[in-house]
């Protein structure tokens, strides 16, 4: 088995750990299904007989197992100081996948299988004095626990939530006294983004000690990320929900993979991934996006030079760790920790 990014896990009622194999998982139930906005849906999961919930922090996600071989991640809107209860948001989407259909046909009192809350998408500490929150659609998910955990603090923040209409923006009554107090502004482009948030201009100056975080759609992450020109890599963060849009790849080359316990060699084709090679010589590889942003993949290498093709590691994560589900390699031969 692949060793994974694992992080200490705090003492719990639910005992579970944060990679998603099914051996991994527990089960919660769906306690409440809430209608927030045309298309989209709040679940509320508890665990059974009330037993507290692992602990997680603003930013974090959930994989939920939603049947066999349907495995999505979601992140975690509600307060994290929250053990009693996970909540997540899910945009309906007809052209999708199949995971969103599948967790809208949920009904209260169903039960799931989930993994350990993981967070690829952390709040900064005390080096940041504010906190600029930008949400696309369904990326306010992970923003709604920010706020709650900024509020918590007691931290400076604002959130620019941009949507295309009343009627298709979530979360409406637990944003109510925010927008009031000036904390968060609503934006409806009503499908044109030239008519909402000015993204470019919003992002044309860095004020030190600010932290940006942004999350929404592949067209809304682009604008942003080609708007921060003026902001250091350190304070600026993202998640994508899909594979951003210009991921494209590049060219790629055959090179070989070396399996540091038994120094086997094994070949990786120009037209396939590190996880196929891997599976074709009968290792047991966890994937779920096979694109580069779910974080599943993420694996030790202690030789070689890889070519980072994801949207989850930092810069100093990709100092020792991979995510052998889209990286390539610089080298002839790159060495991974198993």
């Amino acid at each position: 088995m692949l060793q994974k990014v694992r992080g200490p896990m705090p003492e719990q009622a639910v005992s579970a750990g944060p990679a998603s194999r099914a051996a991994d998982t527990f089960s919660v139930t769906v306690k409440a299904v809430t209608r927030e906005a045309d298309d989209i849906s709040s679940f509320e999961l508890s665990a059974p007989r009330g037993r507290k919930l692992p602990e997680f922090s603003a930013g974090a996600h959930i994989d939920v197992h939603i049947a066999p071989g349907l495995r999505r991640q979601y992140s975690l809107c509600n307060d994290p100081s929250e053990r009693n209860r996970y909540m997540i948001a899910i945009l309906r989407e007809p052209g999708g996948r199949g995971g969103s259909l599948a967790m809208h046909a949920l009904r209260k009192g169903q039960k799931l299988r989930i993994s350990a809350p993981r967070n690829h998408f952390p709040l900064a500490g005390r080096e940041a004095n504010f906190h600029l929150l930008l949400a696309g659609g369904i990326g306010v998910t992970p923003m709604m626990a920010m706020v709650a955990e900024l509020e918590a603090r007691g931290a400076n923040y604002f959130m620019h939530y941009c949507t295309r209409s009343p009627e298709r923006t979530a979360f409406g009554e637990r944003l109510r006294p925010l927008i009031q107090a000036g904390k968060v502004k609503l934006h409806h482009d009503g499908g044109d983004p030239g008519r909402g948030l000015d993204i470019k201009a919003t992002l044309a100056s860095y004020t030190p000690a600010t932290h940006l975080y942004f999350c929404g759609p592949p067209g809304f992450m682009t604008a942003v990320k080609a708007s921060v020109g003026a902001w250091p890599v350190h304070a600026v963060h993202c998640e994508y929900f899909t594979a951003p849009e210009d991921f494209d790849g590049g060219e790629k080359r055959a090179f070989k993979v070396r399996i540091k316990r038994t120094g086997q060699l094994i070949e990786v084709p120009a037209s396939s991934s590190i996880v196929d090679a891997l599976r074709a010589e009968g290792f047991d590889v966890e994937t779920d996006c096979r694109e580069g942003y779910c974080g599943t993949c993420i694996t030790r290498y202690v030789g070689g030079e890889p070519e980072h093709r994801d949207t989850v590691l930092s810069e100093d994560e990709r100092k020792s760790y991979v995510m052998i589900c889209c990286a390539r390699a610089n080298s002839d031969v790159l060495e991974l920790d198993l």
